[in-house]
């Protein structure tokens, strides 16, 4: 059975986020809205007619997708200590070519952001990791597209120590969910090379993120 938009979590909370920031909001009307294979709605679009404290109108198309969490994996090279990046490709309707990104995923009603980065690594990597060692990177969500979209992201990290072997049979495997629209490769590639390689913003603010994160520790 099929939520409804109003029912969904990522629409409460958008809605919720609207009034809190003081908004008047005369008419939502749905567009369109993808539901996963269970039926919750996964995104949405949806035109507002809404008002500003100010008096003004906001731009009525919002693509409601809610919060995100994005995951940097760092491969240290025991032997080494070289970095390497556990990304994951495939191809995205941006442009149909394929797209170098870190693990992410969506969060729901019942989720908390942490669980989901530890299941999305897991989902599209292969690679299991325990909440402890998956630190956050910044403690209220960033919208990469404001003008046009309700995404939040929360951007993680974690560092985990291998052998060179283990590393190598991270590259190259297959994941993703079908039913999602998800056929994803992962890719090991090192820390330096990854920042030239992606140009997924979200995936550069995370590989940022992180470096001044590990800047300020060190």
């Amino acid at each position: 059975m099929q939520e409804s938009l109003r029912d969904a979590y990522k629409f409460k909370l958008w809605e919720k986020n609207l009034l809190k920031n003081g908004m008047t909001i005369h008419q939502i009307e749905e567009v369109y809205t993808k539901y996963r294979r269970n039926g919750e709605v996964l995104f949405a679009l949806v035109n507002v007619d809404a008002t500003t404290p100010e008096g003004n109108k906001l731009l009525p198309t919002c693509f409601l997708k809610g919060e995100v969490v994005s995951v940097l994996v760092c491969l240290i090279d025991r032997d080494t200590r070289a970095k390497s990046l556990l990304l994951v490709k495939q191809r995205r309707v941006c442009n149909g070519d394929y797209i170098y990104e870190q693990p992410a995923g969506m969060v729901d009603a019942d989720d908390r952001p942490l669980d989901v980065a530890v299941r999305e690594v897991e989902e599209e990597t292969g690679l299991r990791v325990a909440p402890d060692q998956v630190k956050l990177l910044n403690a209220e969500p960033y919208f990469p597209t404001t003008g046009t979209s309700d995404e939040a992201i929360y951007f993680y990290y974690t560092e985990l120590e291998l052998s060179p072997a283990e590393i190598r049979r991270l590259d190259a495997q297959t994941t993703g969910a079908a039913g999602e629209h998800e056929y994803i490769q992962t890719c090991v590639m090192p820390l330096e090379q990854a920042k030239t390689r992606i140009t997924n913003v979200c995936g550069l603010l995370n590989i940022y993120l992180y470096l001044e994160k590990i800047g300020k520790n060190s």
